[in-house]
């Protein structure tokens, strides 16, 4: 890796924590500046601003430090269900996954999702819409595990991937958020036993 790669890694990686606790707003260059060592110029050379769309540095951060910590997430979540063939059991090793890991996240902070999308409204247009597209990667890969499992006889034939993954979503979410209100997983364990138990209503059994 280039010493330049090696430098906007170290800029991403360190960025993505402060703004995944801090937010968006909370977060100044100064922050960024202190965590990555780097001076004001150091950052801006590895971040150029978009003369057509008026993009300032620091969006281009975010929006970059937002996809670190969502793939981080995601890669962990694939380690972990990738050795799994039975698409129940795939998704139940999801709600484990966060189980194990919301009070000791991957990302320092917690969910970026979530994180993020109290922040992504009307004045952060452009978070906004790569939380959107997160959220839709995340819907069609439950979706998709939700149809193959019907196709392998794994899953009951009627049940809905879109809806299904919707109610997957929202509840491991707002299990996430109750987690980090509480600061205990006790409303989480909650959320988890209802989504576990959904998905085994949904379990074809011959």
């Amino acid at each position: 890796m280039k010493k330049s790669d090696q430098t906007r890694l170290l800029i991403i990686e360190k960025a993505a924590a402060l703004f995944n606790k801090q937010g968006f707003a909370g977060t100044s260059m100064q922050d960024i500046m202190d965590a990555t060592g780097l001076t004001k110029g150091g950052i801006y050379g590895n971040f150029k601003r978009d003369a057509k769309d008026k993009k300032g540095v620091k969006d281009e951060i975010a929006v970059a430090a937002f996809a670190h910590s969502v793939e981080r997430v995601g890669l962990e979540i694939r380690q972990r269900t990738k050795v799994i063939d039975n698409s129940i059991d795939k998704l139940k090793a999801v709600v484990y996954f966060y189980k194990e890991r919301i009070l000791n996240p991957p990302i320092e902070g917690g969910c970026p999702i979530l994180n993020t999308s109290i922040e992504a409204d009307d004045n952060h247009p452009m978070l906004r819409q790569e939380v959107l597209q997160a959220i839709e990667f995340w819907h069609h890969g439950i979706a998709s595990t939700i149809r193959k499992g019907i196709e392998r006889s794994e899953i009951k034939e009627g049940t809905d991937p879109e809806d299904f993954a919707t109610v997957f979503i929202g509840t491991l979410e707002g299990g996430i958020l109750l987690a980090r209100i509480y600061k205990n997983l006790d409303r989480f364990n909650v959320m988890a036993t209802q989504l576990l138990a959904m998905l085994e209503d949904i379990r074809f059994r011959k």
